[in-house]
């Protein structure tokens, strides 16, 4: 008979997304300085891991190296948090997608593990709003894989539907991906798998043995499927990307205060929740935590990377 999984909770906290902006909630971070002070109370709060998209001080989407250096340095000033730095955009060229990854080699990159329609549909309105396609084929994967590996970038396989865990199996028979794998179960995305507990539980059982996984679960679906989650093993994720609300309808002022809600919530479920230094040994990462590389040099015609904002009608 199986027994209540007990291991203890690796949490990570999405300090800004890619497109939520201080119209929607007034407390995302934008500028290194903001995210870096984010990144230590979320530490303080319980989180061990801190997965960032960078942001232009006015709030826009970049891809400059150089902005996620300073996010990197402010960091580690402060913490010495696991730093996840994302690769998803849309509009933006491939090796600039992973410019940052392959130059700062932070401890883990985000890796989007397929494509979907992405799109927020709203029944009052009888209108779709972020409506794109998500593209991301094999061959845009494997590049990302390869300029991770060289990088010694673990990557978090983030995944929308249950199709996304099996994109894994070619990429393993080419070595270029390598266990043990981590995977992120993104669940309530429009086009992706819904935010149900039995999609939850199909999810988990189809991963791939001895991986490590979390539950990004989207809006205020979060909560519910958090604590189920915490009954099977899962790790989970919190933050102002994925929602602002606290369980009791109550907007968050900060990453920090859904971490709090989430270690609370560990308790409630009989789990304890993993330091910085129990989640290094957790995830496979070096004991040492990233610091931007001795010899980084800024690229002096660097351009400023923005995503494709041009299908965003909402």
């Amino acid at each position: 008979m199986e027994t209540f999984d007990a291991r203890k909770v690796v949490i990570t906290a999405a300090l800004t997304g890619a497109l939520t902006t201080r119209k929607q909630c007034e407390y995302i971070p934008y500028t290194p300085e903001e995210i870096a002070e984010e990144a230590r109370r979320c530490a303080d709060a319980g989180a061990a891991v801190v997965h960032i998209h960078a942001r232009e001080d006015d709030g826009l989407p970049s891809f400059s190296v150089e902005k996620y250096r300073q996010i990197m340095d402010e960091i580690r000033k402060r913490t010495d948090i696991i730093i996840n730095f994302s690769t998803g955009a849309i509009g933006i060229p491939m090796e600039d997608r992973v410019g940052h990854i392959a130059r700062l080699k932070p401890e883990i990159g985000a890796l989007n593990m397929g494509s979907m329609n992405y799109a927020i549909y709203s029944k009052s309105k009888k209108t779709f709003y972020f409506d794109m396609v998500f593209a991301n084929p094999f061959k845009d994967i494997s590049l990302l894989l390869e300029r991770m590996n060289e990088a010694g970038v673990k990557p978090e396989l983030e995944v929308f539907d249950n199709g996304h865990i099996g994109n894994t199996r070619p990429l393993l028979d080419m070595g270029i991906l390598k266990t043990p794998l981590d995977f992120s179960l993104v669940m309530g995305v429009l086009g992706g798998i819904p935010s149900t507990t039995k999609a939850l539980m199909f999810q988990a059982e189809s991963l791939p043995p001895g991986s490590t996984w979390k539950l990004v679960g989207i809006s205020r679906d979060q909560w519910p499927l958090t604590m189920a989650t915490l009954t099977i093993g899962g790790n989970v994720r919190v933050g102002l990307e994925d929602n602002f609300y606290l369980p009791n309808g109550e907007m968050a002022h900060g990453s920090s205060f859904l971490v709090e809600k989430a270690v609370q919530m560990c308790s409630e479920a009989g789990r304890s929740v993993a330091t910085i230094a129990e989640a290094r040994e957790i995830l496979n990462l070096s004991p040492t935590p990233s610091q931007v590389p001795a010899d980084y040099v800024p690229s002096e015609s660097e351009p400023v990377l923005r995503g494709d904002l041009s299908s965003l009608t909402g």
